[in-house]
């Protein structure tokens, strides 16, 4: 089943506290937004565009060998989890307060166009909202064990086509990018 592109937002806080829903992108375009509640739905569908949501219970895991894992319903994930990118070791010397303010992350976005093709740091959050993605930390992603009901997803590949979820995609490298989501009203 290649093609299946999956976004993971492992939230350590928000208005609704710690949460995690995953964003999939199918093949054929769909996307699915997996969440753990309607609050959590509620909260991601303001923002990104789904054709369809799952309510079901999504636990996210670290575990000590570099894996995290990912149970949302039909989906199941296993992500090995490396040293740092060369982003993300320039990121390691930006000051959290400044990477993930949105005037750092207005002046980025262009360079981050150019650099990471479909990446922005800024854009629409819909309703007249401008969002901002303060990227602090990014890691490789070496391995992945991936099914959808029960089917292998198959190997690691790069993120392509862009996901289409929002205003921007993730890097084409498998990676975990912690980042600030600030969203102004």
């Amino acid at each position: 089943m290649s093609g299946v592109r999956i976004v993971v937002g492992h939230w350590t806080r928000s208005p609704l506290g710690e949460f995690t829903d995953v964003m999939v992108q199918f093949a054929d375009g769909q996307r699915l937004l997996i969440a753990p509640n309607e609050d959590v739905r509620e909260f991601v569908t303001a923002t990104y565009t789904f054709d369809s949501t799952e309510l079901v219970p999504v636990t996210f895991a670290a575990e000590p060998d570099g894996w995290r894992s990912v149970q949302a319903g039909d989906l199941s994930i296993r992500i090995r989890v490396a040293g740092p990118t060369v982003l993300g070791r320039a990121l390691s010397i930006v000051p959290d307060a400044v990477s993930t303010a949105p005037w750092f992350c207005a002046i980025s976005d262009p360079i981050a166009r150019v650099v990471l093709r479909g990446v922005r740091t800024r854009g629409s959050a819909g309703g007249g909202r401008r969002e901002y993605y303060g990227a602090r930390h990014q890691h490789r992603v070496t391995d992945v064990s991936a099914s959808w009901q029960g089917e292998d997803l198959g190997s690691l590949t790069p993120v392509t086509p862009p996901v289409t979820f929002g205003f921007g995609s993730t890097p084409a490298a498998p990676s975990v990018t912690s980042i600030t989501t600030t969203i102004d009203s």
